[in-house]
């Protein structure tokens, strides 16, 4: 493992600050969520104020993207702002305490994701706590001095983030089983031998992510192929984008079921990545679009848990390993993203275990 040198990435001041919601603007949101289509006039009867009022509160709302209109004149209905339904926080029990097939969901991709997202999607108080937990990771590891000492601390990261990655998708290895799969290629008794290569598969793309880390610090399409490839090998996987129809398990949500469409989201999400200024932008978008876009027939989830990894080591930064992570957790905040697209839940669970990471390892 070639001997890492981490400079301080350069972080950009917040330009997105969450709207502090007055009560009416709270309750003008209640309203247009359950009144579909709502007009300005509607809100001022509902509320007993002057029309006035209610106007100067939409126009806060419509600058700062909690809701959009249509129309003209006294034709004008308001909605709820897409952009502003993927940041709401979910009750994420009761979301999922309703039978999947009977949650209103959007039921296929959303084009119109990359646009939403092209706006800050981490609050000037999340960015903040990035920002300071990417300070102390940088003072951490300015310490060590020895090549030795850093090998083994990433090799830990590996370990870990291999053995949890796969457990995500099933695998019945344990952490020790891992660990003593990777160090001294011994399997673990009552795992398979599919399970053995993908953990091993994990190594080999967390080699190959620090070996190549430049190569992450600007995005091609055909770096996403490059990490899937690594991470599906001998695994009787098609390393082509899939031109068939998948199904996502407990989920009316469908995938795009095209090559060509396919490719299309996947410049897109490059496109997206690569104008976003900080690194922890870049992975999390990462993280939840790879998942979200299902590029191939298999792999898909470890593909971008690893893509974002090897982000946050091209900038600089230190690699999730998920180890803490609740599997369930995990799979739920994924599902509200392919549903409703919403990234309120994915984005705790990553800041969750970025700060687990700064805090356990180099520390």
């Amino acid at each position: 493992m070639p001997r890492l040198t981490f400079k301080m990435p350069r972080l950009y001041d917040s330009i997105y600050n969450m709207i502090k919601l007055t009560k009416l603007q709270k309750s003008i949101l209640d309203f247009i969520e359950e009144n579909k289509n709502s007009s300005s006039s509607q809100m001022a009867s509902f509320f007993g104020v002057d029309k006035t009022t209610i106007q100067r509160n939409l126009k806060k709302l419509l600058k700062e993207n909690k809701v959009s209109i249509s129309g003209a004149g006294r034709s004008v209905i308001y909605y709820i702002s897409p952009y502003n339904k993927i940041f709401e926080e979910v009750d994420v029990e009761e979301y999922f305490s309703v039978h999947y097939e009977k949650r209103e969901v959007r039921e296929g991709f959303n084009f119109e994701i990359f646009e939403i997202l092209s706006g800050e999607i981490f609050t000037e108080d999340e960015r903040e706590k990035m920002e300071e937990l990417q300070k102390e990771f940088v003072k951490n590891f300015s310490r060590y001095d020895s090549q030795t000492l850093i090998n083994k601390e990433f090799e830990r990261i590996m370990i870990e983030f291999s053995w949890k990655s796969s457990a995500i998708e099933g695998n019945t290895y344990s952490l020790l089983g891992t660990e003593a799969l990777i160090k001294e290629n011994l399997r673990e008794k009552n795992t398979t031998e599919a399970e053995a290569q993908m953990i091993l598969n994990h190594k080999d793309a967390f080699n190959e992510s620090i070996q190549n880390r430049e190569k992450f610090l600007r995005l091609q399409y055909s770096d996403i192929e490059y990490i899937h490839t690594v991470l599906t090998k001998k695994l009787n996987i098609s390393r082509n984008i899939r031109n068939l129809p998948v199904g996502i398990s407990g989920s009316k949500y469908k995938p795009l079921d095209n090559a060509y469409q396919i490719k299309e989201a996947l410049q897109k999400m490059t496109e997206l990545i690569n104008r976003k200024e900080t690194f922890y932008e870049k992975s999390f978008l990462a993280l939840g679009l790879l998942s979200y876009i299902q590029a191939f027939e298999d792999g898909n989830k470890r593909t971008a848990r690893m893509f974002s990894n090897a982000i946050l080591l091209a900038f600089n930064s230190i690699p999730l390993s998920y180890r803490i992570v609740d599997v369930v957790e995990y799979k739920k905040a994924s599902l509200l993203f392919y549903e409703i697209n919403n990234i309120s839940y994915l984005k705790k669970i990553f800041i969750e275990q970025f700060e687990d990471a700064v805090k356990n390892y180099f520390n």
